[in-house]
């Protein structure tokens, strides 16, 4: 089976779990609640009036978000179950969101238009194969002088085992992680079961892939916290900001990063 089959599978399960999630805190969101960061969004800036591609915008939180705040926004997401319900919020919600459901390498056959930004956050990359081929489709839907921002997990984190007590994957893109999950990383997933199939991607070959593509780096930016509270062993230091007590603020958890396009 495709590696994309598989992770739609994977996802379109995760979804049913996420949506119902204290996690995801969808009351919290429909009454009115931003869920985006502050990381992104001192990197994203004034978004009144912008167009904005989010790629791998799950059932479109962040992506309803923007759109709260006066962008022009089109989420895109190989899970179907999550684009449905990204749909169904943007009509309850009465904004103007798009939502197009179709893997990252695969939207330039459905989409032709150009962004002010590109969007990007949090677990995505690591679902992707080919680093390449994703910066070309950042580049391909980036207007010139338009912006790239991403904000990541630090690859550093998926070296270890989920219990974080030893060094279990290679920091460098060694081939696909193929893996069975029992559970999910929000509550609620006690009889969530799935296949999936991820890569780790080092932080020289994401900066190497957009440069490639004719995007210069304006800010590059690590973080000794997460804001989601999706790991084992965490604490939370500050509101909405969680360390791992093995570490504590010894490791980078995230990392982010805004291109502009020549």
């Amino acid at each position: 089976m495709d590696y994309k089959d598989i992770n739609k599978a994977s996802w379109n399960k995760r979804t049913a779990v996420h949506i119902t999630s204290e996690f995801y805190d969808l009351p919290a969101f429909l009454a009115g609640k931003n869920s985006l960061n502050s990381i992104e969004l001192n990197l994203l800036g004034e978004l009144k009036g912008k167009s904005i591609l989010h790629l791998q915008c799950h059932f479109g939180q962040d992506s309803l978000s923007l759109a709260r705040m006066g962008a022009k926004v089109t989420g895109v997401d190989l899970s179907d179950a999550a684009i449905a319900k990204a749909k169904e919020l943007n009509t309850t919600l009465n904004l103007d969101a798009e939502f197009i459901c179709c893997d990252v390498y695969e939207l330039p056959k459905h989409l032709d238009r150009e962004f002010d930004i590109v969007f990007t956050s949090y677990g995505t990359i690591g679902w992707l194969p080919d680093l390449d081929k994703w910066a070309a489709v950042v580049g391909q839907f980036l207007k010139p002088g338009g912006s790239f921002v991403m904000a990541e997990f630090h690859p550093v984190v998926w070296m270890y085992d989920d219990d974080f007590t030893r060094v279990q994957y290679n920091y460098f893109n060694a081939g696909p992680i193929e893996e069975f999950a029992t559970g999910t990383y929000t509550d609620g997933a006690d009889d969530f079961e799935a296949d999936y199939v991820t890569w780790n991607h080092p932080i020289s070959d994401v900066l190497t892939a957009l440069l490639n593509k004719n995007l210069t780096l304006e800010c590059f930016q690590e973080f000794d916290y997460s804001p989601y509270n999706c790991f084992a062993h965490t604490k939370e230091i500050a509101p909405g900001k969680f360390q791992l007590k093995p570490f504590e603020n010894k490791i980078p958890l995230v990392y982010a990063l805004k291109c502009i396009k020549k």
